[in-house]
């Protein structure tokens, strides 16, 4: 607005014709507070395609992770399982092979118990005849592990080899020689118990 003064008591205000409508005012307003925050009628898509992108990495992300962590736990039990079932072979090969004629129903029985499977049937079925022949022998035998190692592992499955040396001595052959074999012994977990399964002179 301009204010003109035509005369000592007179004043004339003249209307300025060039200010803009207040509708247009606001217009220029919007326009300008988006251009500020850049949202644009062009870059709101970009933003969605962004925005959808970074969400299914994330979650590829996390169906990787987790299928990596259960890998690792798979693996994780099947080691332990190998470890578990390769302290039991040594200790039982220990027990197989160390019998005393004087003793012979509770090496018997010590075999048995950490027996399963085939190997039970067949050391079940031999065991009277094995234990005349002890008896009337005088057989005595001491067995320790010298080394062993996993061949093979799962969670419910391990195949040992292990590395013998067995004192033998009898009624022929007093003095106590030493038998070095190597055995092959399939273990099972059996109610939730490492059992021989299978065993095999390698």
């Amino acid at each position: 607005m301009a204010v003109t003064v035509t005369d000592e008591n007179e004043v004339e205000a003249e209307v300025d014709t060039d200010v803009e409508p207040a509708t247009e005012a606001s217009e220029d307003a919007v326009e300008e507070q988006a251009a500020e925050e850049d949202v644009t009628p062009e870059r709101r898509p970009r933003k969605w395609l962004w925005r959808s992108l970074i969400g299914v990495l994330i979650a590829a992300l996390l169906g990787a992770s987790g299928f990596l962590g259960w890998q690792l736990w798979q693996q994780h039990q099947v080691t332990t399982a190998a470890h578990d079932a390769q302290d039991t072979a040594v200790r039982y090969a220990q027990v197989l092979t160390s019998i005393d004629s004087n003793n012979v129903d509770q090496n018997f029985t010590e075999v048995l118990n950490g027996a399963t499977g085939e190997f039970k049937d067949m050391y079940s079925q031999s065991s009277a005849q094995l234990r005349q022949l002890l008896v009337d022998n005088k057989a005595a035998a001491h067995g320790v592990v010298i080394d062993s190692a996993v061949q093979s592992a799962s969670k419910d499955k391990v195949v040992v080899l292990l590395f013998v040396d067995q004192t033998v001595a009898n009624k022929a052959a007093p003095d106590p020689r030493v038998d070095r074999s190597r055995i092959k012994m399939t273990m099972e977990k059996v109610d939730g118990t490492w059992r021989t399964s299978k065993v095999q002179l390698a």
